[in-house]
């Protein structure tokens, strides 16, 4: 590493544009597959079909079956593309090779994820979603796990780290913001194609432009300037294990995991707790969401700077006790007599302080604990680090899917207006909230001080 030219603001922004296009299409599996595939009655007033069944099987729904075993199969995968990635030999490196490969497939399933070609209610469409959901999870593997490892190659300073994770974050930001927008871009064909085809069309158009950047870093970086590309001889499997063993690393995940499950139930119920319990039309999503990103953004800076004075985890134990807390608030939606819309815009306010600080700092601590581990052992597993964060996490995210399409039918026979309406949502969010504040207690038992410590012990 000793001949690697420093990375300049400008290489780490051209690499935050990849976050933006994945983001992007990870946002509109995140927030409008369940909204597409098990629609309320609002949006079945609207025109829209229900494509596969939608009964459900020992209490879970079909929809939320295909979205966990995909995740699943996702977060299985992560170590395997981690280990290739980790023990490449390429004259481009090892993970821009990946990047390249990926972009565009990724790009094309998240398309076919909401094509159904068969009739409404069809177990031929059942069937067409769960190869494509597969697709799609291996996809995103293939790009984002190779991505994640350049994470604490290009950012090789605690300061470079932070600044990265910054910047990666305010990209995440606008990609997902921009997936938020699905249902008024589709606004404007709605008439002329139906409202199954105009998302469709509006999901074309965002793909594309999520491929372009997503294609940027993959091509505007050349990995051998600024990264370790000395292929890692350990096997995936013993990688894997020997991540594990980590102590921090262990501390981490635990936490990571619960949040992830608290947020994934939240991101899911996002646009069923606008439409449903405040009432709101669905196009009210994108400028709520706005309104957290840019009150979010306010707050980096501040991040920035005190992360760097006080250090990551305090600022992320208090995100966690936060964010529990808008969660809990999102809970009493419709309850509380307040106007729909100045409660929603209270619940974008109060959920943009976590968002900063959890859109920034975790990625740099994964960075912390994989180069004090790199120290320790002599082995460079970024890679392997960032999918065994991902291979937990998403675990916790195909269990929170299978949670959230479940529990959301709780009362939902119940006709709007009627006491109990939306309850399942309710009861969602309640839940989001619980499991955020326990992902913050466990964090609290995250050592940084060793870790900083022998990072730059290891850097004199």
């Amino acid at each position: 590493m000793e001949n690697k030219k420093i990375a300049t603001t400008k290489i780490l922004w051209i690499f935050a544009i990849g976050q933006l296009g994945w983001s992007l299409l990870s946002g509109i599996i995140s927030n409008w597959l369940v909204f597409f595939y098990q629609p309320s009655q609002e949006e079945l007033a609207k025109g829209q079909i229900t494509f596969i069944p939608q009964g459900t099987f020992i209490g879970l729904t079909v929809i939320g079956i295909i979205t966990a075993v995909g995740r699943i199969f996702d977060a299985v995968t992560d170590p395997y593309i981690a280990g290739k990635s980790d023990s490449l030999k390429h004259k481009l490196g090892r993970r821009i090779p990946f990047m390249r490969f990926a972009a565009i497939p990724f790009g094309l399933v998240t398309v076919l994820m909401f094509i159904s070609p068969f009739n409404a209610g069809s177990k031929g469409n059942v069937v067409c979603l769960f190869i494509f959901a597969m697709l799609f999870y291996f996809c995103m593997t293939c790009y984002c796990t190779p991505y994640n490892a350049l994470i604490p190659e290009l950012g090789r300073t605690q300061d470079a780290r932070i600044n990265l994770s910054t910047f990666i974050s305010v990209t995440y930001f606008f990609g997902t913001g921009i997936a938020y927008l699905l249902p008024n871009i589709a606004g404007i064909f709605l008439n002329s194609m139906g409202y199954a085809n105009s998302y469709r069309l509006t999901i074309a158009i965002l793909a594309c432009i999520a491929v372009i950047c997503m294609l940027i870093p993959a091509f505007l970086i050349d990995e051998n300037v600024y990264a370790d590309t000395t292929p890692s001889k350990s096997s995936a499997f013993s990688s894997l294990i020997s991540t594990f063993k980590n102590k921090d690393f262990r501390v981490f995940v635990c936490s990571d995991i619960l949040y992830w499950i608290g947020l994934t139930l939240f991101q899911t119920g996002l646009s069923f707790y606008i439409t449903v319990l405040l009432g709101l039309d669905s196009k009210m999503s994108f400028p709520l969401f706005a309104i957290m990103t840019v009150v979010s953004l306010m707050f980096y800076p501040l991040v920035n700077v005190f992360s760097k004075k006080l250090g990551k985890k305090k600022l992320i134990a208090f995100a966690f006790l936060f964010f529990s807390f808008a969660f809990l608030v999102t809970a009493g939606a419709g309850i509380i007599k307040i106007p729909a819309l100045i409660y929603g815009v209270l619940i974008a306010i109060l959920a943009a302080v976590p968002m900063a600080i959890l859109g920034i700092l975790p990625q740099a601590v994964v960075a912390d604990i994989s180069e004090a581990d790199k120290l320790d052992t002599g082995e460079s597993r970024q890679g392997m680090f960032y999918a065994a964060r991902t291979f937990a996490f998403k675990l916790g995210q195909s269990l929170a899917m299978l949670m959230f399409t479940s529990i959301a039918l709780i009362n939902s026979d119940v006709k709007k207006g009627d006491s109990g309406y939306g309850l399942g949502y309710r009861l969602t969010a309640l839940l989001a909230a619980i499991l955020c504040l326990l992902g913050g207690i466990v964090f609290l038992r995250y050592n940084e001080k060793k870790v900083i410590s022998r990072i730059e012990e290891g850097q004199k």
